[in-house]
């Protein structure tokens, strides 16, 4: 390999690393934070950042901070699409081990999208149509995700936001939301009891990997997802989990290793 061709290997490996810090964060980044975080020299993260900008891979705030760029949404839609299939086999072997309907979903803004599902085999059962919006924090898998973000991120997304409550037991502001998500980090697991409908209880389980990017629920009638079936449920989806993020790690080695929600 030529000098030419190893400058251009270490180039975009160095793209990735600023664009992995920013996605890691949440937030936009300043050219200190960027430059503290992965080590290079200011001269050389501006340089990487303008052909960054030019390819829509990143854009500039008008607080001259830096965040992800729209061009990485087609990425990420196409990404997400190839993981579905290679997330149904998981699924289905929670509803064989269950009985209840298994989806995946991802957290995209304050909403969820989901982007598979298998159903249960009962007659009275969850169905959800696959490409679905939800608000995150009415939703299991939405808050299993948030919880993941740091609790200044989740503030600032949510800065504007109205909570609207479709059911009674709905999470209807900030405050409330936040200390949700300190349960879920605590537990390891994301509850939806009849918040999003009722009489509909869903238990879910983050994918280890980038914050927000996927995860895994069982769900159905309220009287069957009891205490029981929630503790039984949890391991099951967090091996699936852990299973699903090796196997990411495994096809896209540039992925950034899980981290710890702070």
């Amino acid at each position: 390999m030529s000098d030419g061709e190893g400058g251009g290997v270490q180039s975009v490996k160095r793209a990735l690393q600023i664009m992995n810090v920013i996605a890691e964060t949440g937030a936009p980044c300043g050219l200190s934070e960027l430059a503290a975080a992965t080590g290079l020299p200011i001269a050389t993260i501006h340089r990487l950042l303008r052909t960054l900008i030019g390819a829509g891979m990143l854009r500039q705030e008008p607080d001259r901070r830096y965040a992800l760029g729209s061009a990485l949404i087609h990425l990420g839609d196409q990404a997400l699409a190839m993981i579905a299939p290679m997330v149904r086999p998981h699924l289905t072997a929670l509803v064989d081990a269950l009985g209840e309907t298994a989806n995946a979903a991802r957290l995209e803004g304050t909403q969820i999208v989901y982007l598979a599902q298998v159903p249960s085999r009962h007659q009275m059962r969850m169905f959800t149509e696959v490409g679905r919006r939800v608000e995150a924090y009415r939703t299991a898998v939405g808050k299993a995700m948030l919880a993941q973000l740091d609790d200044q991120v989740i503030a600032e997304v949510y800065a504007n936001t109205e909570f609207v409550a479709t059911t009674p037991t709905t999470i209807t502001g900030l405050d409330d939301l936040l200390q949700e998500l300190q349960s879920v980090r605590r537990d390891g697991y994301a509850i939806d009891d009849g918040e999003q409908e009722v009489g509909v209880r869903c238990v879910a389980v983050a994918v280890p990997g980038p914050p927000g990017t996927l995860a895994l629920s069982v769900s159905g009638p309220a009287a069957r997802i009891n205490d029981n079936l929630v503790a039984k449920a949890v391991p099951l989806l967090q091996q699936s989990s852990s299973a699903i993020a090796a196997a990411n790690r495994a096809t896209y080695p540039g992925l950034p290793a899980p981290r710890a929600a702070r």
